[in-house]
């Protein structure tokens, strides 16, 4: 295995390991009707007992994709507003202490 092969697996590992959300693979407790009502849906629909966020999300995109697709939106938009105002603030900092 050459250098370079070795370097590109061991960097889609790193990729895997970062862009792997926890919370995803949390069992769903049954604390308010709403989850309650999700847990027994998504569980029912999956056949499965233990219901995850993850499996929740992937029947909330198939099932309601607007929901969805516009919870993404708005957190791709927030976060992108963040990124601008935090550069802002670098060169901002940058500019002060030159």
């Amino acid at each position: 295995m050459s250098q370079e092969q070795s370097t590109t697996e061991a960097t889609l590992t790193n990729e895997a390991e970062v862009n792997t959300n926890p919370l995803l693979s949390m069992v769903v407790e049954k604390d308010s009707e709403l989850k309650d009502y999700l847990v027994e849906y998504v569980g029912t629909k999956l056949n499965k007992e233990d219901v995850t966020v993850e499996m929740i999300t992937e029947v909330m995109a198939t099932e309601f994709p607007e929901f969805v697709l516009t919870v993404a939106e708005e957190n791709f938009l927030l976060g992108y507003k963040q990124g601008l105002s935090d550069a802002e603030l670098s060169e901002r900092e940058t500019i002060q202490t030159k």
